[in-house]
């Protein structure tokens, strides 16, 4: 299984990406990094790298996602979409591995 995006977050990449000029080459990358509340935090940013032995590729509405193996590990399965509301704004992610959340969200427990 993969790490799905969903057609708001698609939407909110396509948006940010051409706010800021990056090239249409510009891989979105999700993974994760130690630390946080829990153990682990979400991590999403722009790459034009891709190596095809350590990271899996997937096109998401558009959007092509870059996962590297360690962290594709923790992320199978995990679906990333984009909330939106008067309080706060954001990606969300919903991982069937995360054991334990912390309160915002971003970092989680395998």
């Amino acid at each position: 299984m993969a790490v799905k995006l969903t057609e708001r977050a698609a939407d909110e990449v396509k948006r940010f990406r051409k706010e800021h000029n990056f090239e249409d080459t510009m891989l979105l990358r999700i993974g994760v990094a130690g630390g946080g509340c829990s153990g682990f935090n979400y991590t999403l940013n722009f790459d034009d790298n891709f190596d095809e032995k350590a990271d899996s590729k997937y096109d998401w509405h558009g959007v092509e996602v870059v996962v590297d193996k360690k962290s594709a590990l923790y992320l199978d399965g995990t679906t990333v979409d984009w909330y939106e509301s008067l309080e706060k704004q954001g990606f969300t992610f919903e991982n069937p591995n995360a054991v334990k959340s912390c309160g915002c969200g971003s970092s989680f427990q395998a």
